[in-house]
């Protein structure tokens, strides 16, 4: 033992070397039988393992391994030998300055160690150990190792049972220095696997981490909360299926106390540190690259837990480090990012200034502003760009800041500000950003496009105002910036694009177009070649969006133009320099704005994917002029064809109109006839009702005019039917003599060309003229009696138009016999009602009588009644 103890102390005499100490220690924990000798050599192999750790990797690593499996029972020597193996397998900078060595040698260690699957068995089991030694120092080197070899130990503990959920049982444990260590493991482990992503997510890990973040104090925590958070980030970024469980669990909920930071708070490093994480956080649930149904319930959420107010107020609070205000107004942006409901929120967002102003004029000020940071700068006009997404609202509202309005004079509108930073003279990315941000008001909105040629600008005290229009295209003329032209020229770009009215405005100004076919003929730089391949956009959109309004620079006339001046196939070269430059490229990964230094800054996203749908469209126009001419003959012919097409349709409406009221007449008619037959059909309920009467009458009295008429009635109506019969009669006896007249006319007809041809027989034949004088007697004979007949029909005929006549005035006598009937009905109907009036006041007078005390019979009242009946008509006045 003492002999073992003089390598540990050292000897001033004899200092053996590194290599033969680390020798001499395998020897003895190989050879000795004593536990207590084998905790000592490897204590003294931890000891070397740090400045001799290539001797003590080589030569010890076999027998530490060993100790592990054999004295598993003893803590102190299991706690050495993962110490020391966390040495072995651990970088760190020393003060020579060799790390890539000291790199070269752990990744060896681990590979020597990982070869065997037990190892990382034997780590797992020991993990499970409740001595603290043992646990701290297991789980420390389990963390070395996946820093080593992540995707080996990753899949090891993976398809080993329980193998995860041992590391997750730390994260409850009671020892803060374990349980910190365990999130460090977990960070490791969950890097860039979904699998155990996956699986530490349904574990409960979600909950796990917010316990601790609780405990530790949300955003003024230590490290602690910094590890959180990047294990949350790791099992959130680029795992749907997490997100998905993180969303349904109501977790983001507890994002929001987060927020909680009083206005006088401190801002340390580690808090700004901690609220970057959460930030991040925040952006991958409500990522651009998330699906919509998925990005719109995050966004919600947030709105309804009240996040969104408290980033806010966080971004319109004082003292904030422009930093972590530059990722929260990141983090806001992809918040409001087509969400229809978070922007009306915070278009009402109000910064406390006095007076109080939109939240959106007091970032666009920062966005104007050159002595604001540049990525502050690129951050708000993200922000901008996101509250504008599928936001045709917003965008009119813009637009109308630029018309004429009846401000305060301490007023500032948004369109005040973006002019200012559109023609700002000494500040290159103001105009940049202005350009790119008026873009965004006007993309996939062509009512703002058109609303946008009416805005105006006075450009000096007296001078006639000229449109925005005209004055871009002045300043793309005279400026020699180039970062100002492109600006300018990305936002006439989306202006004109699928906008007619906008290029015939354009194309109305004379300059424009040579001044577009100049620049394409000027050969340049890198940088210079950009600014013609935008030109070339820009009249590439003149010419597939030209609707003729502008007879010399039709689309014809422009590529002939272009053909001639510069050449279809260098055009389209000048127009790919764009889409092969590595700027372009850059802006068209990510909707955020970004670039390492200003002046890089010439794309945003919007321009880049409207020049990927432009280009391809724009070279096969150019460059196929005959059937661009066909295509425009097509279109006259069609616009002819639609004239008379809209011709059709008003005549068609207009008789459509004209059926619409007659059929409208017709149904009053309809209702009117019924109407009619109604009434028809009441009236002929009354004429019965009073033919029922009249044979009433006539059955009752029988006067002696009533009787006469009657009579004569009878008389007439027998006659008529008399008349009716010699009528039927001669019309049967007509047709008979018809029939036989008909019969007549057919023989006369055989005769005429029987007698032709007798006469020729007979002058063939020698016969005489006497039989011949035979035939025809015989045939006038034939004549004579057909006449009779005819004449007989004639008179037949004058027979039977008489006896017409004649019913015809018996049946004007009927009517008229009629007519007196009814009159008689109604002279007796009359006589009726005074009748029954005579009887009542026979009736009252009776009663007077007997009310004096008088008796009455009742033949004396029948006499009084006549008598009073002969009074009422001589003398009624006596009465």
């Amino acid at each position: 033992m003492n002999y073992f103890k003089s390598f540990v102390k050292g000897n001033e005499e004899a200092q053996p070397t590194g290599t033969e100490t680390v020798a001499r220690l395998c020897d003895r924990i190989s050879s000795s039988t004593l536990l207590e000798d084998r905790r000592d050599s490897v204590r003294a192999l931890k000891s070397l393992s740090k400045k001799f750790r290539l001797e003590v990797g080589s030569q010890a690593l076999p027998h530490i391994l060993q100790l592990l499996r054999s004295d598993a029972s003893d803590e102190d020597i299991c706690s050495y030998s993962l110490e020391t193996l966390i040495n072995l397998t651990t970088v760190e900078d020393d003060e020579e300055g060799d790390t890539i060595i000291q790199s070269e040698f752990a990744m060896s260690f681990i590979e020597k160690f990982i070869d065997t699957v037990e190892n990382i068995m034997l780590v797992l089991e020991m993990i499970e150990r409740y001595d603290f030694t043992v646990r701290w120092s297991a789980i420390r080197l389990l963390t070395s190792l996946l820093r080593g070899k992540p995707s080996v130990v990753q899949q090891t503990i993976l398809v080993q049972p329980m193998g995860i959920s041992r590391i997750m049982d730390l994260l409850s444990e009671n020892r803060e220095v374990i349980r910190n260590e365990a999130l460090l493991a977990l960070i490791e482990l969950t890097r860039g696997n979904a699998n155990i992503q996956k699986i530490v997510a349904f574990e409960n890990g979600f909950e796990a981490i917010f316990a601790v973040i609780n405990e530790e104090g949300f955003c003024d925590g230590g490290v602690v909360v910094e590890d959180c958070l990047m294990l949350l980030l790791h099992l959130l970024k680029n795992n749907s299926s997490n997100q998905q469980f993180f969303k349904e669990g109501t977790l983001i909920q507890r994002l929001s106390p987060f927020f909680d930071i009083s206005p006088e708070s401190s801002w340390s490093a580690q808090k700004n540190a901690n609220i970057h994480l959460m930030l991040k956080v925040i952006r991958t649930l409500v990522s651009p690259s998330n699906p919509s149904n998925f990005l719109q319930s995050c966004q919600l959420a947030m709105q309804q837990c009240n996040l969104l107010a408290k980033l806010s107020d966080l971004l319109m609070a004082t003292g904030v480090p422009t930093d972590v205000l530059t990722e929260i107004i990141n983090t806001v942006s992809e918040v409001l990012r087509g969400s229809t409901e978070n922007q009306h929120v915070f278009a009402n967002v109000m910064a406390p200034w006095e007076p109080p102003r939109s939240a959106l004029v007091v970032l666009l000020m920062s966005m104007v502003n050159s002595q604001q940071p540049f990525f502050l700068r690129c951050a708000v006009l993200y922000c901008f760009q996101c509250f504008l997404h599928k936001n045709a609202t917003g965008q009119s509202q813009i637009i109308d800041t630029l018309l004429p309005s009846s401000l305060e004079p301490h007023d500032v509108s948004s369109g005040q500000l973006l002019c200012g930073g559109l023609f700002a003279q000494s500040d290159t990315l103001s105009n940049w950003l202005a350009a790119t941000a008026l873009s965004h008001a006007l993309h996939s909105n062509e009512p703002a496009k058109c609303q946008l040629l009416r805005v105006q600008l006075a450009t000096a005290p007296g001078n006639t105002p000229v449109t925005l229009l005209r004055q871009l295209t002045s300043i793309i003329q005279q400026t020699t910036h180039l970062q100002t032209r492109i600006g300018l020229l990305n936002l006439l770009c989306c202006w004109l694009s699928n906008c007619p009215i906008a290029i015939s405005h354009f194309l109305d100004d004379e300059s424009t177009v040579p001044f577009l076919l100049s620049q394409l003929a000027v050969s340049g730089n890198d940088r210079d070649l950009l600014v013609n391949g935008v030109c070339a956009l820009l009249l590439g959109i003149c010419i597939l969006d030209n609707d003729g309004s502008i007879t010399h620079y039709s689309k014809e006339s422009l590529i002939e133009l272009v053909d001639a001046r510069v050449g279809v196939e260098n055009f389209c070269d000048t127009l790919g320099c764009v889409s092969q430059h590595d700027l372009y490229a850059k802006a068209l990964q990510k909707h955020q704005p970004t670039s390492d230094t200003p002046r890089n800054l010439l794309f945003d996203y919007s321009f880049a994917k409207l020049f990927k749908a432009l280009e391809d469209k724009i070279t096969k126009t150019v460059s196929n002029l005959e059937d661009i001419k066909k295509e425009e003959e097509v279109k006259a012919a069609m616009k002819a064809h639609d004239s008379i097409i809209t011709e059709y349709k008003t005549l068609i409406r207009e008789q459509d109109s004209k059926v619409a009221k007659l059929q409208s007449k017709c149904a009053k008619l309809e209702k009117d006839v019924q109407e009619t037959e109604s009434l028809l059909k009441d009236r002929d309920s009354q004429v019965q009702q009073l033919k029922d009467q009249y044979n009433l009458m006539k059955l009752t009295q029988a006067g002696d005019d009533s009787s006469s008429t009657m009579k004569q009635i009878q008389d007439l109506l027998a006659e008529n039917n008399k008349k009716s019969e010699e009528l039927a009669s001669n019309a049967k006896r007509i047709k008979e003599l018809e029939n036989e007249v008909e019969k007549y006319v057919a023989i006369a007809n055989e005769h005429s060309p029987m007698q032709d041809k007798i006469k020729d027989d007979c002058m063939e034949n020698g016969v005489s003229e006497e039989n011949e004088s035979f035939d025809l007697k015989h045939y006038k004979e034939l004549e004579d009696e057909n006449k009779k007949l005819t004449k007989e029909v004639e008179e037949c005929q004058e027979s039977v138009r008489r006896l017409t006549e004649s019913e015809v005035l018996n049946t004007a006598k009927i009517q008229e016999q009629i007519l007196i009937c009814d009159a008689i009905r109604k002279e007796q109907e009359d006589l009726l009602i005074l009748l029954s009036d005579q009887e009542t006041k026979l009736k009252d007078y009776k009663q007077k009588l007997a009310n004096l005390g008088e008796e009455v019979s009742d033949d004396e009242t029948d006499s009084i009644g006549e008598d009073e009946v002969v009074d009422d008509e001589n003398s009624p006045s006596d009465q």
